[in-house]
């Protein structure tokens, strides 16, 4: 194997502020170049975002195609006459014109490359949105070093209970997938549970997929800020993140309540905090924000390093799932959760990628609705808080350890090691 190998990296956005799969894909490229690897990164963010160390491209939009203009009179079909074609044009292609001008814009940059320099090209998935992966599609000389990043279950019908649905043009989508399946080298997923269940329904994942968790990025929490809503001496548990549909927070707040009226001292020294923009729950959220006044929403957006800093001096993390019966996903935020080092509170279904990796063991679980068990929960962890004064940590050094670029290297090395063989 050469010293140094090259890695050229297809991804949508590179934006940290964009959405949890933005700061997971970052997170990758970062610690790929962290662990010996030269990169050049193609991003489709469409602004000019570089990364120290790492030659970044950002990809243009090819402005005068046929797909940008039959995007563009769907869009003002929408707008003025109000008729929304975009489900029964879907129905039809699959995608929207959107989407096949976005790949075709993609496509036109990767060919003007010389892919003789790159030994592995990786496309990564940003929740549903595959653009760097149908553009790969239309370039079969390098199929046989492509590795393809799949973050979560699609199409959305694959979705675990209570998500799926049958999106427009579903059957297309899943012929896509298929296809990637087929004709990627190799794939990659951030949970063993979501590559056991995508390769449940195309074979391909499941013989040539390889398990790349979210990684830890040492550097993230360098930046000291004090927000004037957060009080670090209090017994502070933190959920982070949008609260999208199912991940209902009721659980939560009610299991929060039960814990300060059976510790009734804890109401003022304790915090249970929701930082995130509007969401599926802010109305609700919001109510309980006005009525106690010890539940503090944020209500919008907070930025990452924010987010990050709170984590990390917060007395415990809070990961929240819908209340299933699995759950494949591995929260963008799990990595850091696992790098603040303080308990992570996991509610979520008996079966998870979190709860696999924390051990079925880990005392700080619970399933989200089960309100008396959370308020025990919260209870045992305010407790430990006081007699350790504030001193509460995860001290999972085989987690960190799992999602560090050392783990990432002894991964890619691997699969580098079958391109060659």
């Amino acid at each position: 194997m050469s010293a140094k190998q090259k890695i050229l990296v297809v991804v949508e956005s590179i934006d940290v502020e964009d959405s949890s799969g933005a700061k997971a894909n970052l997170a990758l490229i970062i610690n790929l170049q962290s662990s010996g690897y030269h990169l050049k990164v193609l991003h489709y963010t469409r602004k000019d975002i570089q990364i120290s160390g790492i030659e970044c491209v950002a990809v243009k939009e090819n402005r005068r195609s046929l797909y940008f203009y039959l995007s563009r009179l769907e869009r003002q079909i929408r707008y003025i006459l109000k008729i929304k074609l975009s489900k029964p044009l879907e129905n039809i292609f699959g995608f929207s014109f959107t989407l096949f001008n976005d790949r075709d814009s993609i496509v036109s940059a990767l060919k003007v490359l010389d892919f003789s320099k790159f030994d592995l090209v990786l496309t990564l998935s940003q929740g549903g949105r595959f653009r760097p992966h149908h553009a790969l599609l239309k370039l079969p000389h390098l199929h046989n070093k492509w590795m393809a990043y799949i973050h979560d279950p699609y199409p959305m019908h694959l979705y675990p209970e209570p998500y799926p649905w049958k999106e427009p043009g579903y059957k297309i989508k899943s012929e896509f997938m298929e296809e990637v399946s087929i004709k990627a080298a190799f794939h990659a997923f951030p949970s063993k549970l979501l590559m056991k269940w995508m390769g449940n329904y195309f074979e391909g994942y499941s013989k040539k997929g390889v398990v790349v968790p979210h990684q830890i990025l040492e550097e993230q929490f360098n930046l000291e800020i004090t927000p004037n809503y957060f009080d670090a001496s209090k017994f502070n548990i933190v959920h982070s993140g949008n609260l999208l549909w199912g991940r209902d927070p009721k659980g939560l707040i009610n299991g929060y309540l039960k814990f300060i009226n059976n510790i009734p001292e804890a109401e003022d020294e304790s915090c249970l905090m929701f930082l995130g923009g509007k969401n599926h729950y802010t109305k609700q959220l919001l109510h309980y924000h006005g009525k106690y006044h010890s539940i503090y929403v944020s209500g919008n957006y907070v930025p990452f390093e924010e987010t990050q800093y709170i984590q990390k001096e917060s007395a415990v993390n809070v990961i929240l799932e819908a209340k299933a019966k699995t759950s494949p996903f591995l929260p963008g935020k799990f990595p850091h959760c696992v790098l603040a080092n303080k308990p992570i509170l996991l509610l979520g279904p008996p079966v998870s990628e979190s709860r696999r990796l924390l051990g079925e063991d880990y005392r700080f679980w619970s399933e989200i609705d089960s309100e008396e068990i959370i308020a025990d929960l919260i209870g045992e962890l305010y407790r430990d808080w006081k007699l350790k004064s504030g001193n509460l940590s995860l001290n999972r050094p085989d987690l960190e350890n799992y999602l560090s670029e050392d783990h990432l290297r002894s991964v890619v090395n691997k699969v580098f090691q079958k391109i060659e063989s």
